[in-house]
């Protein structure tokens, strides 16, 4: 692991225990999320840049952490796809709150991509195992999302798809 992603490992968990987040079905400290996007991320080889956005692709969203901060800190590089994934996050987020921009998404770099497929594995894979509920209308909707992220990278891609099914 490299001092980048590191920071932004320790930055992240700091951040979100403070801000008090849990996961929704499991009550586990959200910080949980973030670390299953950066393993799989990481997994596909991305540089470190793209590891620690990964890392902290949610720090934007319930949390009083500003864009310039993350500048600030990790650099316009790191901060820049964070930005690219929250403007997209909303519809990536297990409750789905609003309506998704497909071409938002597409237009996202390959890289902010690879972070979002990450996160709809995860989100999708807690869905599937604690809401019954809901599941035809998720899986539907991720499926649609997921055909916007084609730029991501190709193996996780596949596993998103793999995950759906």
């Amino acid at each position: 692991m490299t001092d980048l992603v590191r920071r932004a490992a320790v930055f992240a968990a700091s951040i979100h225990a403070a801000s008090g987040q849990r996961l929704r079905y499991t009550d586990e400290p959200f910080i949980t999320h973030p670390m299953r996007v950066a393993e799989l991320v990481a997994g596909t080889g991305a540089r470190p840049e793209v590891v620690a956005a990964a890392w902290l692709h949610d720090v934007l969203e319930g949390t009083p952490v500003t864009l310039a901060e993350l500048v600030a800190i990790f650099g316009p590089d790191v901060a820049s796809l964070v930005d690219m994934v929250t403007m997209s996050a909303h519809c990536l987020a297990d409750d789905l709150p609003g309506p998704v921009d497909h071409e938002q998404l597409a237009r996202a770099s390959a890289e902010a991509q690879t972070i979002c497929i990450a996160s709809l594995i995860d989100n999708t894979a807690q869905i599937l195992r604690h809401e019954t509920r809901r599941r035809s209308f998720f899986l539907h909707e991720q499926r649609e999302i997921l055909r916007s992220l084609g730029k991501g990278d190709a193996g996780l891609y596949m596993m998103a798809a793999m995950v759906m099914d």
